[in-house]
């Protein structure tokens, strides 16, 4: 098997790399999430094996981060967070087992044997579309009319939000929680503020409006 082992620590990720191999697989190592997340997007990989405080971008950022743009490679955590909140929420993060630090080289092993028996899923589309609108979920790039468009990482979830619901009005109350992961209303115009500077990006310098405001509903994106 192919395996990506996204591991900070040194001593730690050597010792896992070094073992794999010795069993035969293909191990890719890197030290922190953001190069993590480049190599499982395109390196083709059965497996990763994935500590949860990684630096740049986290453990559970970076599958979330794939979960959305469609890869379903198995995932195994391997932290040293250990509680059962911890591990559920890795679980709903988008992993697919968890392995708590420190752990025996065997019992590794075998997990990630075990997930690379799994049938793979078919990998979902990676683009959304809307009108002359692309946004690629691997690259995280978003063109309009030929003209790539440079969005924060807010924007560009509240994009991702609505591009996935097109068609469908989404209340204020539905986008703080989808974007902002508020189950309460902290009474700002966050939502109202972020909508205009997306609709400054990707609507004012076109011709056709594609972010749509239903009075007394919310907002809706078209084409």
């Amino acid at each position: 098997m192919k395996i990506l082992v996204i591991e900070d620590d040194a001593t730690t990720g050597t010792y896992i790399a070094r073992g794999l191999r010795e069993e035969g697989h293909v191990v890719d190592l890197v030290a922190d999430g953001r190069a993590g997340l480049l190599a499982a997007t395109g390196g083709g990989h059965d497996v990763l094996v994935v500590d949860r405080m990684l630096p740049h971008v986290d453990g559970l950022t970076l599958v979330k981060t794939l979960r959305g743009a469609g890869n379903k490679t198995p995932v195994l955590f391997l932290t040293a967070m250990g509680s059962v909140e911890d591990r559920i929420g890795g679980l709903n993060a988008g992993g697919d087992d968890y392995l708590v630090k420190p752990f025996a080289f065997g019992e590794l092993s075998a997990r990630v044997a075990a997930l690379g028996r799994r049938p793979q899923a078919v990998e979902q589309d990676v683009t959304l579309h809307a009108g002359d609108l692309t946004l690629d979920l691997l690259t995280r790039k978003v063109v309009r009319g030929g003209q790539e468009i440079d969005l924060l990482p807010r924007e560009f979830a509240l994009l991702e939000f609505l591009l996935r619901r097109k068609g469908r009005v989404q209340t204020r109350t539905m986008l703080l929680e989808g974007v902002w992961d508020l189950s309460f209303d902290p009474m700002t115009n966050v939502v109202e503020t972020h909508i205009s500077r997306l609709r400054a990006k990707v609507d004012k310098p076109f011709d056709t409006e594609l972010i749509k405001t239903v009075r007394g509903a919310g907002y809706r994106i078209d084409g």
